[in-house]
């Protein structure tokens, strides 16, 4: 029965909003646990008919894609890569920041000015402020701080005494920081690298589904390879049995009998051998789509449906037009592309840091006492508190403001130079790598068509071999029946017969691979699967 395949989709989605990130960030302040253990494999029981693992080269590929471990180790490195993008935004995440700061002291007086022998004074310094940055490098904060002092002097005419500030403070770079870009620029990497992960991950899926078809008919081929040697043993065992009874009757000289024999000893050993590499290419196969992860599963017979036999037309492909599609689809140039893009944000920042440091600041702070007030003689004038500083604050009648605008003209810059040159050259070795990709690539695509060509020219050459040696094996064996020749023209026909039937399950195959390495080199293997990664935003 022929399933279709269901698309995987794998979401990715960047910055704080991302899924990924709310989860981990969503309670900041809980602590979490790191997992134990992994989920076991899915949809397994699905494929489960009549005690066997049944499955298309769709059904392995869908179940390659759920429960293949390299592709969960691969999806979560990009998934990681996502929250360098969160990481780079730190910068400007508000912070408020809040202090308590108690201070008793008490030191002998050596002076009638201090208003007392043994000078007491109690200090209690409480502050809140919030400070953020913005990506346009400009820094705001503001502040509110108060103090309760209590003394035993008695020349304190405000005691306690509430003394509280706020105070507002920006500042704003002029010249080497200025502007979007210089600020940016990390969470323009990050999300370029997130970027050029992605289309690493497409490129690693693709790699998986080529290898999941390759598994599945390396499987299919073992099988047919199989199936070809047995029948060719029973044919060998035919003939031996033949012999056998000729000469029981007396019609084959004894020494004749040994040729049919050693025949059958022969190809049971190739029938052995043959038995032995479909399991291991089983086993592969198991471990691809996830059956070895249920070890009930797992020792199920693999019960595979597609047919190797080419129905319809074989394909055609152009080289040219194979060429452009590759270089306009294969997810590796994708990914060197953003690499070239980092670099030249790189060397971009690179030169920014290179410029003089020209920052400008600015602060306003705004004043209020309040307290205990008593006069010269000791009595109470009037009685305030920590309301009455905050009140002053909101009126802004004590001020105290400023500027400063602070030049840093570096006689040398060594570290910016060498961020310059380290960025230069990466630049121009990711443009050669890219060329040796594209390379590479047009290697692939060309090795690729040609093998399909070949392909194409084998099958056709193979079925007419063996036909032609099943012929010459029935004409041999009539032969041999009227006694016009030897039992080892019939033996030599039936391995003739074996080989090119082994020769055209073998270009039947190659065929498929052709198929799938042509995809694979030309960027389209997922689409023909239907396979389906959600694109980065």
């Amino acid at each position: 029965m022929k399933r279709p395949l269901i698309a995987c989709i794998f979401l990715f989605v960047v910055g704080v909003t991302s899924a990924s990130a709310q989860v981990y960030a969503g309670g900041m302040f809980r602590p979490r646990n790191a997992p134990t253990q992994v989920p076991g494999p899915v949809r397994l029981e699905d494929f489960v008919f009549d005690g066997k693992l049944r499955l298309g080269l769709e059904d392995a590929i869908t179940l390659a894609l759920l429960n293949n471990t390299d592709i969960r180790v691969n999806r979560a490195q990009n998934d990681i890569s996502q929250f360098a993008v969160q990481r780079a935004q730190q910068p400007f995440d508000p912070l408020i920041v809040s202090s308590f700061s108690p201070t008793r002291s008490v030191s002998p007086s050596a002076s009638t000015l201090a208003g007392a022998s043994t000078l007491s004074t109690l200090n209690q310094t409480s502050s809140f402020g919030y400070s953020q940055q913005f990506q346009t490098g400009t820094a705001f904060g503001v502040s509110l701080a108060t103090t309760r002092a209590t003394t035993n002097s008695s020349f304190a005419t405000v005691n306690p005494s509430f003394n509280s500030g706020l105070t507002f403070s920006l500042a704003q770079p002029l010249w080497r920081r200025r502007g979007l870009f210089p600020n940016r620029a990390p969470i323009i990497i990050a999300q370029r690298g997130v970027r050029q992960s992605h289309a690493t991950f497409e490129a690693q899926v693709s790699d998986l589904v080529q290898r999941v078809v390759n598994q599945y008919w390396d499987v299919v081929q073992a099988r047919k390879n199989l199936d070809v040697l047995k029948k060719s043993l029973e044919l060998a065992q035919a003939s031996y049995d033949r012999d056998k009874r000729a000469l029981e009757l007396g019609a084959l000289p004894p020494l004749d009998i040994y040729r049919s024999e050693s025949q059958v000893a022969q190809r049971k050993i190739a029938v052995i051998q043959a038995e032995y590499s479909l399991k291991q290419v089983e086993t592969l196969l198991r471990q691809t789509v996830g059956a070895d992860l249920d070890a009930r599963i797992g020792a199920l017979d693999l019960d595979l449906t597609e047919k190797v036999e080419i129905s319809g037309q074989l394909a055609t492909i152009d080289l040219e037009d194979a060429l452009t599609v590759a270089l306009k689809n294969r997810r590796e140039l994708e990914a060197q592309k953003q690499q070239l893009a980092i670099d030249d944000t790189n060397v971009k920042l690179a030169n920014n840091n290179l410029k003089p440091d020209l920052n400008l600041s600015a602060t306003y702070t705004s004043s209020g006492l309040g307290g205990m007030v008593f006069a010269s003689d000791g009595s109470l004038l009037s009685a305030g508190g920590f309301g009455d500083s905050i009140s002053q604050l909101g009126g802004f009648s004590f001020p105290t403001y400023g500027m400063s605008l602070q030049l840093r003209l570096p006689i040398r810059n060594s570290s910016a130079q060498a961020d310059l040159g380290t960025a230069l050259v990466s630049k121009r070795r990711s443009l050669y790598q890219k060329r040796s990709l594209e390379q590479s690539i047009s290697t692939e695509v060309k090795n690729a068509v040609h093998d399909l060509e070949q392909a194409e020219l084998v099958i056709t050459a193979a079925q007419t071999s063996r036909d032609l040696s099943a012929k010459n094996l029935s004409a041999e064996e009539r032969k041999y029946q009227l006694g016009a020749e030897t039992i080892f023209f019939v033996l030599d026909a039936q391995n003739q017969l074996s080989q090119a039937e082994l020769t055209l399950v073998q270009a039947q195959i190659s065929y498929q691979r052709a198929l799938t390495e042509v995809d694979h080199a030309t960027g389209t293997l997922l689409d023909k699967h239907k396979v389906s990664i959600a694109a980065v935003p």
